[in-house]
């Protein structure tokens, strides 16, 4: 990224972060028992309308730590998007489970028509809960991931769960601020709808703590059990009595200083996502080929990534070939991810009826998109689109 004139996710740290880092040296507080990890849960919980949230070391610790408390053990299996940045399969894997990978929508969100069709016909309801016919395996959950910011169909997916008995651990990593405007869970944001929800503030996401993570539960007993088993599972952390096997994932209080700082931009940066996508759309929409991703309706995205659709057919150039021509003038931009049950770790899993991601995977890229863009870099990428589209000698 920091070789690239045009980064494609930048942090942008304008606003009270330093203050409350040194707020934090001056206390001597820096590790996992200062007063802005609790601020920063709080600041989560009033402004997304959750009741429990612990924060933790990173997204993937969170993913982890929602498995094991929805009793996901060794053997069972997790049905995952094969969209998705490998976080939450490689969790499931780490958990002893198995991923059983499912195609991606329009939206590049969980197929829920192919979920529920694979449950009801690949699958069968026993006293021990969802049974694999093909595995003879326990199915114990699902891990619906919004993808870019685009909330999922979480009505269909929540209402799948009910029917065959599934934990629905909610990956909200790339979407916080994203909710629905109409439906059932309209008003709602992402990540507070499942059993579990799970944020991340890696550095490229639109709220960052410099890394950092929580997982959201609606239960206060549940969230209990994660911050005890974050913290190493003391029962006696004075005379170091543990009863059951922790974790060290605990956020450092200057992590959460960061975090709060960030937050508290949030309804400024979401105001500048909407700007610059708007600035790329009316620039790029002379240029035949060429299309944005739309989100869901019935939802407000955060905008998190801004994917770009190319029909090589018409604009000229592939995917692939597009990509060379922005790194050529050092603008960075990222293809969607390797589809994961291609992935070599993953080869052998079970996926189910997977055609539509293989078809987007191939069309799809995503321009720079932080919140730090200047009109003039706007610019500067899409005059690339346009020369492109000129040597192709098609109007």
């Amino acid at each position: 990224m920091f070789d690239m004139k045009i980064p494609l996710s930048a942090p942008n740290l304008c606003g009270r972060e330093l203050d409350y880092v040194n707020e934090c040296i001056r206390s001597n507080w820096i590790s996992g028992a200062g007063e802005f990890i609790r601020k920063f849960e709080v600041a989560v919980c009033n402004r997304f309308k959750i009741k429990n949230a612990v924060s933790c070391v990173n997204g993937t610790s969170a993913l982890l730590l929602a498995l094991e408390l929805s009793g996901v053990e060794t053997g069972d299996e997790v049905i995952v998007p094969t969209v998705t940045f490998i976080s939450p399969v490689n969790a499931v894997r780490h958990r002893g489970a198995a991923p059983i990978f499912m195609d991606c929508d329009e939206y590049l969100n969980i197929d829920v028509e192919k979920l529920q069709d694979f449950c009801r016909k690949e699958c069968k309801m026993t006293a021990r809960g969802l049974i694999n016919k093909t595995t003879g395996r326990i199915i114990k959950a699902i891990i619906p991931v919004h993808v870019f910011g685009n909330p999922c169909r979480m009505e269909e997916v929540c209402a799948a769960a009910r029917e065959f008995r599934l934990s629905v651990i909610e990956d909200a990593a790339e979407s916080l601020g994203s909710y629905y405007t109409c439906g059932k869970f309209s008003g709602k944001f992402t990540g507070s709808i499942g059993d579990f929800g799970v944020y991340s503030f890696n550095a490229n996401k639109v709220v960052t703590s410099a890394g950092g993570g929580m997982i959201l539960s609606r239960k206060k007993t549940v969230s209990k059990k994660a911050r005890y088993l974050i913290d190493q599972a003391k029962d006696d952390p004075v005379r170091y009595i543990h009863r059951e096997a922790g974790y060290n994932l605990r956020l450092s209080n200057l992590h959460a200083a960061v975090g709060l700082a960030q937050l508290e931009l949030l309804g400024q940066f979401l105001a500048i996502k909407r700007k610059n996508l708007e600035l790329y759309r009316k620039l790029i929409s002379p240029i035949a080929g060429l299309s944005f991703l739309e989100p869901p309706p019935g939802t407000r995205a955060n905008l998190w990534f801004y994917p770009l659709l190319i029909e090589k057919e018409i604009f000229g150039r592939s995917r692939q070939e597009t990509m060379k021509a922005f790194s050529n003038n050092n603008i960075e931009t990222r293809p969607l991810w390797k589809l994961n049950h291609l992935q070599r770790p993953y080869l052998k899993c079970q996926s189910y009826k997977i055609d539509k991601a293989p078809r987007l995977f191939e069309k799809i890229i995503n321009l720079p998109c932080g919140t730090g863009l200047r009109e003039r870099e706007i610019e500067e990428v899409v005059s690339v689109l346009v020369r492109l589209k000129g040597k192709n000698g098609k109007n």
